[in-house]
């Protein structure tokens, strides 16, 4: 095979025909190809100018091969797993052409084969009758137009029943798959035979627009902006898409409730996590924590003997109210002491035996928060003790957290289906403090949790905005809060010793071209960081010359090149290679890796079909088709930096990303920087994005129940 191309299916592939003496070019669609396959194909001959004479197929079938020769070929492409070209000679050798029906019927008479013991047989067992089964997913769903690249994923979610479930709802896909989207489900669906017209395309056009509509952070939409979306995706009639609607209102599928005189319309779970919250949040707020009896001054005395620091009055203010409350906000910019406050809090109450519990979004910020407070705090899905298989949490009401006082920190980042979960499991009498800086930019998933506590007024809030003298010596820290403000950073040339450049490149190929000199050589050469370790780029956007896409490609081939005597794998539009720095893009219950977790590959094995990524210190195995689930992240979006800190943070700024020049992005990309802010671009996207203080509406009825005026 010389070209496969995934996503369509088509194949340039050099074949060895009875009566040929040289091999000979077939191009056409087909699911998958392994070297030692058989092929029929049926097409036309055609000679074309660049490559010669081609086998242009209508039509191309695969068999598994009855040759020896083919068969070994075929078990030693690493198309079946604990198969690779030693053992694929060796079964040959022992059980020749009947080696496909001992497989199947008699595996165990494979542990006659040197090597092959009850481990290895079950894995080439379970790997056969998989990849048989996947193979007909495959060609189904090939014959029907659409990619075959989530055939994988598709037959670990439904097993057996796969294509009944595909042929009675393809509409199902597109729920339930990550990466199959509406469009490739209603093209199935399109090609079963399923009327355009219908109900069942135009409720499935509804859910698809609100489920999308999570993904720009609203937990709702207005009823007349659903209905015209779903108009505009699918094509029809807008009585069809009414009357659709109608019927999932009346089996409770979506729910409509009226938010501040407007029909918002929900999700069922949306809607329940939102009521959850509040009902939470404000049962909280009505009471005090069940710690042991306090004296706050005497504890605040105690405190600053102990650690030698001195409080500023609105820290003292802040830890009153921590320690007389059932649930704080405690919020602020860089450097102005969060740690320092939360610190202390933890310091007066482990003292009195209470039992802290600490988490944070993201893997980074839960590592960060034990590094800050010598306690263990872990990710909020680790606390919440998820459960892989159900995709949900062991810790709920039923059975709650065990302890005095939660902390949650990068509070910004929790969207509202995870605030839910976590109120849920929120231990009884135990306070709660929620950490963060709400002029970041919001949770990536629907709502804006933080600041909807914060204007709801019902729960004691405490800004944080004095920089402390240490902090305030940092051009980063200061940058930010002039950002922050409303005030452009001064861009005077900077001493060497400074933490935060400005450099100014007007067109967008002069600013990729400083930004690959900068992380390559000039970063490393000056700073001493390492490029791959320590560089994070970070963009505004994923598309364009200076959109994370390119830019990964280009960082790609300058800091980890490929290397003709070392495996990589090409898929999904990505080649990965050893030593790549790769982002989980979506949560992995199973693997326990989440989205936005940042990694690195450490190995590649062809013939297992595997890559193993390092997380932390911690090693994870991906099969090959598994692999859409990450992309390279040498440079990633602004967003999914949050809740991570890098030592140094290059950030692209150009006017080509006006659509998202905002403060609170440009604010939020600074302060990811923890020891080397370089910012490269113009000026006038810089001003742009200082000047727009505007933020997208996010439609949700949280901030209302919050004060009571939502149910």
């Amino acid at each position: 095979m010389t070209f496969f191309n995934e996503e369509t299916g088509f194949a340039v592939l050099r074949v060895k025909a009875k009566g040929h003496p040289d091999l000979l070019t077939v191009v056409g669609s087909l699911p998958s190809a392994s070297p030692g396959e058989w092929l029929t194909a049926e097409g036309k001959w055609v000679r074309d100018k660049e490559h010669g004479l081609q086998l242009k197929a209508d039509k191309i079938k695969c068999v598994p091969p009855s040759t020896r020769d083919g068969i070994e070929k075929y078990l030693g492409s690493g198309m079946v797993k604990g198969i690779g070209p030693v053992y694929a000679r060796k079964l040959v050798e022992r059980f020749g052409e009947k080696i496909f029906e001992i497989i199947e019927d008699y595996s165990v008479k494979l542990e006659e084969v040197d090597g092959i013991g009850p481990g290895r047989r079950k894995l080439i067992k379970e790997a056969w009758a998989e990849q048989k089964f996947i193979r007909e997913i495959m060609v189904f769903l090939h014959s029907h137009g659409v990619s075959t690249s989530r055939a994988v994923r598709i037959f670990k979610t439904y097993g057996e029943s796969a294509i009944d479930k595909v042929r009675h709802n393809p509409y199902t896909l597109a729920r339930d798959i990550p990466g199959i989207g509406f469009k490739t489900a209603d093209q199935i669906a399109q090609n079963l035979g399923i009327p355009r017209d219908s109900i069942m395309r135009a409720s499935a056009g509804l859910a698809h627009v609100l489920i999308e509509g999570t993904g720009s952070g609203h937990c709702a939409l207005p009823r007349s902006l659903l209905i015209k979306q779903a108009v505009q995706l699918l094509g029809i009639e807008e009585r069809i898409v009414a009357e659709a609607l109608l019927q999932l209102l009346a089996k409770r599928e979506l729910v409509q409730e009226q938010v501040e005189g407007e029909d918002l319309i929900f999700l069922p779970s949306l809607r329940l996590a939102e009521a959850g919250i509040a009902d939470k949040v404000r049962r909280l707020a009505s009471g005090p924590p069940d710690y042991p009896a306090i004296d706050v001054e005497k504890a605040i005395a105690w405190c600053q003997a102990k650690t030698g620091q001195e409080l500023a009055p609105s820290q003292r203010e802040a830890l009153s109210q921590a320690l007389t409350r059932r649930v704080i906000v405690i919020t602020g910019g860089p450097g102005v002491g969060k740690t320092t406050l939360v610190n202390a809090i933890l310091k007066i109450l482990t003292a009195k035996k209470a039992k802290c519990l600490l988490c944070a979004p993201t893997g980074r910020a839960a590592k960060r928060l034990s590094e800050v407070t010598g306690l263990e705090a872990k990710t909020i899905h680790r606390l919440l003790e998820v459960q892989p298989s159900a995709g949900g949490f062991t810790r709920n009401e039923e059975r709650p957290l065990e302890g005095d006082l939660l902390v949650v920190d990068e509070a910004s980042m929790v969207d509202v289906p995870l605030m839910h979960s976590l109120l849920n499991a929120h231990p009884p009498g135990a306070g709660l403090i929620l950490v963060g800086d709400v002029d970041q930019l919001p949770s990536v998933g629907p709502g804006m949790v933080l600041n909807d506590l914060i204007q709801s007024g019902i729960v004691p809030v405490v800004r944080l905005t004095e920089v402390f003298r240490q902090s305030a010596e940092s051009q980063i820290i200061t940058t930010a809060h002039r950002i922050n403000t409303g005030q452009m950073p001064g861009f005077q040339e900077r001493e060497a010793a400074s933490d935060f450049y400005f450099i100014e490149r007007r067109e967008p190929e002069q600013i990729l071209a400083t930004l690959l000199e900068m992380v390559k050589t000039r970063i490393p050469r000056k700073f001493k960081f390492d490029p791959l370790r320590d560089v994070q780029v970070l963009s505004p956007m994923n598309r364009g010359l200076l959109g994370t896409r390119e830019l990964n490609l280009c960082l790609q081939t300058e800091l980890n090149p490929a290397r003709p005597e070392e495996p990589f794998i090409e898929k999904f539009g990505w080649q990965f290679r050893l030593r790549d720095k790769v982002i989980q893009t979506e949560n992995n219950y199973d693997k326990e890796v989440f989205n936005g977790d940042i990694g690195q590959i450490t190995a590649i094995d062809p013939w297992e079909r595997q890559a193993t990524i390092r997380f932390e210190q911690r090693e994870v195995a991906y099969d090959f088709g598994e692999l859409d689930e990450v992309s390279l992240a040498y440079a990633i979006t602004i967003h999914k930096s949050q809740g991570s800190e890098f030592p140094v943070v290059v950030i692209p700024l150009a006017t080509q990303h006006y659509l998202l020049l905002q403060r609170n992005l440009i604010y939020t990309g600074i302060t990811r920087g923890k020891k080397l802010v370089l910012v490269i671009g113009q000026k006038k996207a810089f001003a742009l994005a200082v000047q727009n203080n505007r933020t997208a509406r996010r439609f949700s009825g949280l901030l209302a129940r919050l004060k009571g005026a939502g149910q």
